[in-house]
C-alpha cells in the first residue's frame, strides 16, 4: 500500500484522443483548482493544460493521461502520451499561427520539462508552479530542506 503525504491532493484523468475533449478538460481543471483554493494560478494552469493536451493529440499517440497534484509548496501537472517523439521547441517567425505551445508553457510555469520511460514508448510533459505556504512552520521546514 502506498502512503500519501499529508496535504497532498491528486487527480488523474485518462482522456480520449480527440481535440474536442480539451475544452471540457480545461473546465474540469479549473474546477479542481477552485476546490483546492488555487484560483490565483488557474488561468495559467488551464492555458498550459490546453497547450499540452493539444500537443499530445496532434503529435502523440493514445492513451493520453492528465494528472495534477498539489502539495504544500507546489502544484504540478503531467500530460502523458505514448508517441515515440519528444516535443521540441520550434524556431518560428512572427507570423506563425501554430507551434508556440512549449514556449507558452515555459513562460507560464516556474519549471517544466519532459521525461521518457526506459524501454517503453511515450513521454510525460510536465509543468510545476511554486506555491506560497501559509503556515510559517511549514515554510521554515521547506527552506531548510
Amino acid at each position: 500500500m502506498t502512503h500519501t503525504p499529508p496535504g497532498l491532493r491528486t487527480v488523474c484523468w485518462d482522456l480520449p484522443d480527440s481535440l474536442e475533449m480539451i475544452g471540457e478538460t480545461r473546465h474540469l481543471v479549473n474546477d479542481v483548482l477552485a476546490n483546492w483554493d488555487l484560483t490565483a494560478l488557474a488561468e495559467d494552469v488551464v492555458l498550459v493544460v490546453g497547450e499540452l493536451l493539444a500537443n499530445a493529440v496532434a503529435y502523440g499517440e493514445p492513451p493520453i493521461r492528465l494528472s495534477l497534484w498539489a502539495g504544500p509548496d507546489r502544484l504540478c501537472l503531467r500530460v502523458t502520451d505514448h508517441g515515440p517523439e519528444l516535443p521540441r521547441p520550434l524556431d518560428l517567425g512572427v507570423e506563425a499561427v501554430h507551434g508556440r505551445g512549449l514556449a507558452i508553457v515555459a513562460a507560464l510555469a516556474h519549471e517544466n520539462g519532459v521525461t521518457r520511460p526506459i524501454n517503453r514508448p511515450g513521454k510525460t510533459v510536465w509543468a510545476c508552479w511554486h506555491l506560497r505556504t501559509r503556515d510559517p512552520d511549514t515554510a521554515q521546514a521547506i527552506t531548510e530542506i
